[in-house]
């Protein structure tokens, strides 16, 4: 095996019985970093501390992901409009912390008849948010709701 030291130096080809003699005087741990090499490569290091430094370089790049959620505001075909503004304002503060937004029309009943009248809320909701956001999905009926999915735009 090729073995490495603890400060990086080549130490050159030598059996396992030899390598972990190194590792034993040196106090450190015998590491195999590439065991399908040829010869297999081996370096002597602080196992315990290097494994502390892979954790927290992984626990600091997991801080700096953000996972985008979908989160959903409900409607009804006759929401009135100061309640609109109320939803929009929610909406807008989710669209703000990066967060993609599930608008949804339930229809009950008769409202089923007028499908038109849903859609133009769902529009005016959409237009109130048109400054921060962009239509990912049109509005389109499944079942008895009419959802439309809008994300934040790039900056």
């Amino acid at each position: 095996m090729l073995l490495i030291g603890a400060n990086g130096e080549q130490l050159g080809r030598m059996s396992s019985k030899e390598a972990y003699d190194y590792a034993v005087r040196a106090e450190l741990d015998l590491v195999c970093v590439a065991p399908n090499a040829q010869p297999p490569v081996c370096k002597i290091m602080n196992y315990g501390k290097y494994r502390f430094e892979q954790q927290k370089k992984a626990k600091e790049n997991k801080k700096k992901q953000h996972v985008i959620e979908i989160k959903e505001v409900q409607l009804t075909p006759q929401i009135g409009i100061h309640d609109l503004e109320t939803k929009a304002k929610a909406a807008r503060k989710f669209l703000e912390n990066g967060d993609k937004v599930k608008v949804g029309v339930r229809f009950r009943g008769r409202q089923m008849t007028h499908l038109d009248i849903g859609e133009e809320t769902m529009n005016r909701f959409i237009a109130c948010l048109e400054d921060i956001s962009v239509v990912e999905k049109k509005p389109e009926m499944e079942g008895r709701w009419m959802n439309a999915v809008i994300a934040p735009k790039r900056k």
